[in-house]
């Protein structure tokens, strides 16, 4: 694998931080990397047109946003040859297949389902000898798998193998590799140490408020709310992110508040994690993973996308998280958790699966054996390797052919 290229999709930042995740693993391995909206193939203006459509109706109609999520998840057929959507996905298909030869990309990978329908498509009427993979930000299966038709599906644990295969996803395809995050969040800072390097008093307790890319609904009133009953021995950071509006709302009320803290942008969101006991947040995909890896206990809060929910339901029944559709409620219960050490310590418990070597890390050593024809199928008994440089793959997880 010498060039490989990520197809993202600007619908939130949970797929482009999926991307650059991948891409900072792969140029550390000395691949040329390169992460492309794959809508640009469409248009520069569809491009725009989806990214703010998506964000506006997130922000603003999100009834019609959960709306849409179900009933694609019941019609499958939406995404078919054909449709509409499909039609206006596939328009780019000439310019994608002329950047990509023109570029020389051996590698191709997606995190986002509607950009791997456009490279499904491709592949069948203007077909380039390249390795394909699906890389899923979310713990559930997207509508509109069933129109892609890729070599590899990297999905977020074993756990939801048989929900991908029921999506028409061939068993051998899947692999189990974790939603991929950026290498800093496997890096772990003692947590009496980030406190102190983000002056939280030393002996309180930290709840982090994460916004999300697109906000998280009533984040003034639950911040209100827990300035109001706070315990003397608890501070709050609130991310307001790229929310400018939000954040001078905020600095302006509690501008006299010694223990409520309010952050803009800020790219040390890992030190953040590594100070907090609790994060209430917005069940994105990434994120969620990105506190999980740092077995972080998370409350969430105003799930919108289907995606959304389902990510809520996986980390509430392995007990490293909590949710409610109170908004008062899920504050009162963040409290509470926070004064349970014992509690606190049950989901961190939860969460220590996520600690394994990082997800790019296999999809990298993946694709690498696709792309070699040092690698075949042997007996269904495992793959066997001529060089030791190659990791061993278990049985039955992927098929190889001589390339």
């Amino acid at each position: 694998m010498k060039k490989a290229l990520i197809l993202s999709c600007s619908t939130g930042q949970g797929h482009n931080s999926c991307a650059r995740a991948v891409k900072e693993y792969f140029d550390r391995k000395q691949v040329d990397c390169t992460v492309v909206d794959a809508f640009r193939f469409v248009s520069e203006k569809f491009a725009v047109f989806m990214g703010e459509g998506h964000s506006f109706m997130y922000r603003h109609i999100p009834g019609l946003f959960r709306w849409g999520y179900g009933y694609s998840k019941k019609h499958p057929a939406l995404f078919q040859e054909e449709t509409v959507i499909y039609k206006i996905l596939t328009a780019g298909s000439l310019r994608m297949y002329q950047y990509i030869a023109k570029e020389k990309f051996d590698t191709v990978i997606c995190t986002h389902v509607l950009s791997a329908i456009m490279l499904t498509h491709m592949q069948k009427t203007l077909p380039l000898a390249l390795k394909t993979a699906m890389v899923m930000t979310d713990y559930t299966c997207y509508p509109g798998m069933k129109a892609t038709d890729l070599q590899m599906y990297f999905i977020p644990n074993g756990s939801l193998t048989e929900e991908f295969v029921k999506c028409g996803i061939p068993r051998e395809k899947i692999s189990v590799a974790g939603i991929p995050v950026c290498r800093e969040f496997y890096k772990k800072i003692e947590k009496a140490d980030a406190k102190r390097l983000l002056n939280i008093q030393a002996g309180h307790r930290h709840l982090l408020v994460m916004c999300g890319s697109m906000g998280c609904g009533p984040i003034a009133m639950m911040v209100e709310r827990l300035y109001k009953n706070l315990p003397e021995d608890t501070e709050v950071s609130v991310i307001c992110g790229t929310n400018e509006r939000l954040q001078k709302k905020l600095e302006r009320k509690y501008r006299d508040a010694d223990q409520i803290h309010i952050v803009g942008y800020t790219k040390q969101m890992s030190l953040y994690m590594d100070s907090a006991d609790l994060c209430l947040m917005k069940p994105g995909g990434l994120s969620v993973t990105e506190a999980a890896v740092k077995k972080l206990p998370m409350a969430f809060i105003n799930a919108v996308a289907g995606c959304e929910q389902y990510n809520i339901e996986y980390f509430a029944k392995r007990g490293g998280a909590v949710s409610s559709d109170s908004p008062e409620e899920l504050t009162d219960q963040c409290i509470r958790l926070l004064q349970s050490e014992r509690k606190l310590k049950e989901m961190e418990k939860a969460l220590r699966e996520y600690r394994r070597a990082e997800g790019a890390r296999q999809i990298f050593e993946t694709m690498e054996l696709l792309n070699t024809a040092k690698i075949y199928w042997k007996d269904t008994a495992y793959v066997e390797r001529e060089s030791d440089r190659l990791p061993q793959v278990p049985a039955g997880q992927i098929k190889y052919t001589r390339v």
